[in-house]
């Protein structure tokens, strides 16, 4: 009697290009875009230094789109960074790199965002208790866990109407600028300001902490890499998706900038608190807060959404590969997702709102912040460097496309990862 091997579920090629660059799209824009440009305003002092640091920012942001597109599209995996480390360093690098990814990484930026939604959401409807932001922030969790757990497709399809609503955010804002532009509505501080005295060297003193604060909204396409065992065609569709992603995120970035700057000023920028806010409030009045509100909010539940959907994918890989986790690699065929890592990873992060619930320094936030960036940059370091790595031990596997001006490009990316650790450290 013959005996058949069980068929064992795996991942589909189900995503187009159209979902792919939805789902990085809706996972860097969080509330970095409309927490962060007073910060960059304030610390370059100039018009000209402020732009160019968000346009050196999304060049930096390509240089590692593209060194990513290599490794997706020469190694598609459900694993995303989980394989292209364990194929450059070994089970044991990539075992303690999942594992972060389980406890830190990706859970701390999904609780973190948690939190993002849960402030805003309770400007919105207070529940009138101390832990406001970290009930709303628990509900989301819940909420999106129960979407993606319906499968892949109802994971984008969400995806896809929530960056939609949120890219429409963004045109507001930008439309608020040009309002304020058309009518005469700008206040007094948007008249040029005096150069800043630092900057008559030249180079503003803080521009590389600035370049910390412009990066911050620019990450998260790394996350591409968890899709694309499903995504069509994924040795030429990856490098679509990555490359119009940073595209749009950089055209949208700017705009969102120059209408701030227009609309408050440089001196304006640098001194607000909550900038989007006070943008819409010049323009449209106390509605115009109200409405920052639920656009922030529905950001924050678009990044949560997206990073829960990729994140899972590295609990799969890591459940796939060491027996003592065998439940985490099951993958539901039927819905198309990795339902038991997804429960896991839902879990954890709930014990991080309920951990930064308690932060009385900074709020959850910060707390999360804190947690999760030294951990990130350390590994997302070791993922650049992997490049070299492959490209010595495996010369012979097929590259669909291959990381333009090697090797300067990945040394310039490294560098970044390497600096970026210093500063979080």
């Amino acid at each position: 009697m013959s005996s058949v091997s069980p068929k064992v579920a795996t991942p589909k090629p189900v995503l187009s290009v159209f979902d792919g660059v939805m789902i990085i799209v809706g996972i860097i824009i969080g509330g970095g875009i409309f927490t962060f440009p007073p910060l960059v305003a304030g610390m370059t002092g100039s018009v000209e230094w402020m732009f160019g640091a968000w346009l050196f920012g999304a060049a930096l942001a390509l240089l590692g789109a593209l060194c990513y597109a290599e490794l997706a599209t020469g190694f598609p995996n459900a694993g995303g960074d989980y394989h292209f480390l364990t194929r450059a360093y070994g089970k044991d690098v990539s075992f303690f790199f999942a594992w972060a990814r389980v406890l830190v990484i990706t859970t701390g930026s999904i609780a973190l965002l948690a939190f993002v939604y849960g402030d805003y959401a309770a400007r919105l409807l207070p529940l009138g208790t101390r832990h406001d932001s970290a009930l709303y922030g628990a509900l989301s969790i819940l909420a999106l866990t129960w979407v993606n757990a319906r499968g892949m497709r109802a994971g984008a399809k969400a995806q896809t109407w929530l960056t939609v609503l949120e890219v429409a955010g963004l045109l507001l804002i930008i439309v608020a600028g040009l309002f304020l532009v058309t009518h005469g509505g700008a206040p007094a501080a948007a008249a040029p300001p005096a150069a800043a005295p630092a900057a008559s060297s030249g180079v503003p003193p803080m521009v590389g902490l600035a370049m910390v604060f412009v990066l911050l909204p620019f990450g998260g396409w790394n996350e591409a890499a968890y899709i694309s065992a499903e995504l069509k065609d994924e040795r030429h569709n990856m490098v679509r998706a990555l490359i119009w992603s940073i595209l749009i995120i950089t055209l949208l970035y700017l705009l969102v900038v120059w209408a701030y700057w227009h609309g408050l000023g440089l001196q304006g920028m640098a001194k607000s608190k909550a900038v989007a806010a006070d943008l819409l409030k010049v323009a449209f009045g106390p509605v115009g807060e109200k409405v920052m509100s639920v656009l922030v909010a529905v950001a924050a539940l678009t990044s949560i959404n997206a990073t829960m959907s990729v994140g899972a994918r590295t609990n799969y890989a890591l459940g796939r590969d060491w027996p003592v986790l065998g439940r985490l690699g099951e993958w539901d065929e039927r819905r198309e997702a990795p339902i038991v890592a997804l429960y896991v990873q839902s879990a954890a992060a709930l014990v991080l709102v309920l951990i930064g619930a308690t932060a009385t320094l900074g709020g959850g936030f910060k707390a999360m912040v804190e947690f999760t960036a030294p951990v990130f940059w350390l590994f997302f370091l070791l993922s650049g460097i992997s490049l070299f790595v492959l490209r010595r031990r495996e010369p012979e596997t097929p590259r669909p496309f291959k990381v333009p001006l090697y090797p300067l490009t990945p040394l310039i990316f490294c560098a970044v990862c390497a600096y970026m650790l210093w500063s979080s450290l």
